[in-house]
């Protein structure tokens, strides 16, 4: 059973967003070839935050990027509901990045010399149907803060930024690799507060990869990748809220 929580509304109707199967991925250069996944079997519902854990060079961050149609797989095929995305020309796979996903990194990416709003703005303007920059920012805390430039924000506020263009679009489902890796305790609860709200009001599927075990906590499912296969999946009974995680 899952845990007694409402966002999972959606969730627990089952329906896909995400099907992985098969996967694996082999990077080769020259001689040398490094199997970063080895036969990945994965679904992702609507409405989930999922928690990838593991060790570096475990294939967190190339599942995740396959995922979100950085990459391709060696083998295997990877479903975005009913589209298969090793199937589909690039011009398809730049579609469905730029109008189903959202990316946040551990490094904010933002451009110096635009503003907050700005920054939200290069998204909006390109995205099919998208909130305002303002409401974006409002969702993660930070429309008082909308018209302050990165050098102007602290770390978690930036990455709230970051979060807010991700989300401007009303992806389907949100990626997150190393969110608060670069970031201390009590920015970094502030970053989860945003990722958990977001998953919550707009029933975004959301992944989460990070190295700090604790951060599991929050989440509806654990998933723990090593040596590039999935060693444990398991559904969290009962959840915590960002500001109970112990850095």
């Amino acid at each position: 059973m899952r845990g007694n929580d409402e966002s999972m509304s959606k969730g627990e109707a089952g329906i896909p967003v995400f099907r992985v199967e098969g996967v694996t991925r082999v990077f080769r250069t020259g001689a040398v070839s490094v199997q970063a996944l080895r036969g990945v079997n994965l679904a992702l519902t609507e409405g989930e935050m999922v928690v990838l854990l593991g060790a570096s060079g475990s294939g967190k961050s190339t599942l995740l990027n396959i995922m979100g149609g950085l990459d391709q797989p060696t083998e295997g095929r990877v479903f975005f509901r009913q589209q298969d995305l090793t199937r589909v020309s690039d011009s398809k796979l730049t579609a469905f990045r730029r109008d189903h996903v959202g990316f946040v990194f551990q490094f904010y990416n933002l451009v110096p010399s635009l503003s907050a709003r700005e920054n939200v703005a290069l998204v909006t303007e390109i995205a099919r149907e998208p909130m305002t920059p303002e409401e974006a920012l409002d969702r993660v805390g930070l429309a008082h803060r909308m018209y302050h430039f990165p050098a102007e924000l602290s770390g978690g506020e930036q990455q709230r930024v970051a979060i807010a263009r991700a989300i401007a679009k009303r992806p389907d489902v949100l990626l997150c690799d190393e969110p608060t890796g670069a970031l201390d305790s009590a920015t970094g609860v502030q970053v989860l507060e945003a990722l958990t709200q977001v998953n919550r009001d707009l029933g975004t599927a959301t992944v989460l990869i990070t190295h700090n075990a604790e951060i599991r906590r929050i989440a509806h499912r654990v998933i723990v990748l090593a040596d590039g296969l999935i060693k444990s999946d398991e559904v969290n009974a009962t959840r915590v809220a960002p500001a109970e995680v112990t850095w």
